[in-house]
């Protein structure tokens, strides 16, 4: 499908904070670096919202993403909002049919609670569609295993699964996607890139941000669904699965649903196999953070975890015994995103050295961009001592912000960074008996003060 082939945007749930925060700056920086993307943009939500406002909203995102103001001012005075009910089937056919244009594909963006979106695929799937029309779904897919399979099944009933773009934004990160280029594109990772040479790997997503208004999702979620069994899984898998032959959509997917299959929660000695906790009041930077369970609109009754730790273990020859420790919370001290990678020690090191060679480290920083690895040498002072010494760089930033990486698939047809179905449903499979011993009580729900690095326990 060619790069350039005329697309209409339909953003539902325009009138959102999803919308005006994320999506839109993200197109503005694809338009930014793509200026001859020929995309219509239509903004459709359940509330009433003036045109002339929408066309604001719209020329203001564009602009912050670094669209040229000539380009974001012509795409705001040529775009149309409509109040919709997106779970009516005769509203929902009637607005199609408006949009619908020849030779111009149909993107439909559900930028929308997720159980609106499902009630509205559901309208779909009884509706005569426009050829071509691609849904674009954002996480979660579903709230269990068995929820995951009925939206797939429901999907697959109005669409195609190459039409479907389940978006997950952690995809179009740019150090995510670095992950590629640092392990096949350099000789000295590849070969010790398994359990002969690694000891552990960290996948870490810490927020210095408490709730900050959310709890209409967030409690209802708690840490391991919002982030975990998504964002991190998806992470692990490209950097645990095998080298691919080509970077396309069906070898990419493929290789990560490989390594997801392989995956289970940790069953062997050393490791606790998942890990839940809420933070009560403290401070962060000087501003004062109130329990959790004070927060507006949180029931404390849903024992809702706000730092969650699962450990799993890749049954495979390359990571056999290798603990995969994914970790994300709110309210933390250091805010720290990104990857450790722990080598195991050196198999012998000659005699007449005053101490002991550390393991290496490699860290790789989700934000900022970076990359960090520690290497032993000797000390200037002493030469018979070693120390620790870290070569570290910071990675270009990407031009396009990760929502605009997904866009740019989606736009033009590339599932690449879209989450397939089967992926989805490993990711539930994989954290069912977590869920499942937590709902039994089997975990508790420990405590930490928020700007701490989390219960005093877990360290």
């Amino acid at each position: 499908m060619s790069d350039n082939q005329p697309v209409t945007l339909v953003i539902l749930g325009a009138s959102g904070d999803l919308t005006h925060r994320l999506l839109l700056p993200g197109l503005g920086t694809l338009l930014r670096t793509r200026p001859d993307l020929d995309v219509k943009l239509v903004g459709a939500a359940f509330e009433a919202l003036d045109e002339a406002e929408w066309r604001k909203r719209v020329s203001e995102a564009l602009a912050d993403g670094g669209c040229r103001v000539e380009r974001a001012e012509r795409m705001a005075s040529e775009t149309r909002y409509a109040q919709l009910d997106v779970t009516d089937p005769a509203a929902m056919a009637a607005f199609l049919a408006e949009v619908d244009e020849a030779g111009r594909p149909i993107v439909l963006y559900f930028a929308l609670p997720p159980a609106i979106s499902q009630k509205a695929c559901g309208v779909l799937a009884g509706l005569d569609l426009p050829e071509g029309l691609r849904l674009a779904i954002e996480k979660p897919f579903g709230s269990s295993l068995a929820s995951a399979q009925e939206f797939n099944k429901l999907l697959a009933s109005v669409v195609p699964e190459d039409q479907i773009f389940r978006v997950d934004h952690y995809l179009g990160k740019a150090t995510v996607l670095n992950l590629l280029g640092i392990r096949f594109g350099n000789r000295i990772f590849e070969p010790v890139w398994n359990a002969n040479n690694i000891e552990r790997v960290e996948i870490i997503a810490d927020e210095q941000l408490a709730l900050e208004g959310r709890a209409g999702y967030y409690d209802g979620a708690g840490a391991l669904k919002d982030m975990i069994q998504s964002h991190l899984l998806l992470v692990m898998a490209i950097f645990a699965m095998e080298e691919p032959a080509n970077i396309d959509a069906v070898e990419l997917r493929d290789l990560m649903v490989h390594s997801l299959r392989a995956t289970k929660v940790w069953s062997g000695e050393g490791e606790v196999p998942s890990r839940r906790a809420r933070y009560t009041a403290g401070s962060i930077d000087g501003r004062e953070v109130p329990d959790y369970t004070a927060e507006e609109g949180v029931d404390a009754s849903r024992n809702t975890e706000t730092l969650a730790q699962v450990t799993v273990e890749i049954c495979s020859a390359r990571w056999a015994g290798v603990p995969f420790r994914l970790r994300s919370g709110k309210a933390l001290g250091d805010g720290f995103r990104g990857i450790v990678v722990k080598f195991k020690p050196v198999a012998h090191l000659p005699g007449g050295f005053h101490n002991g060679a550390e393991p290496n480290l490699m860290v790789i920083g989700f934000a900022p961009e970076t990359i960090g690895l520690s290497v032993t040498t000797n000390a200037e002072g002493d030469r018979w001592d070693l120390e620790q010494t870290t070569l570290g760089t910071e990675l270009s930033e990407s031009p396009i912000r990760p929502y605009g990486e997904i866009l740019d698939g989606i736009l033009s047809g590339d599932p690449l960074l879209s989450v397939r179905g089967d992926i989805a449903e490993e990711c539930w499979r994989i954290l069912t008996p977590v869920l499942d011993s937590w709902a039994s009580g089997e975990v508790p729900l420990d405590e930490y003060t928020a700007g701490s690095y989390g219960p005093t326990a877990w360290n």
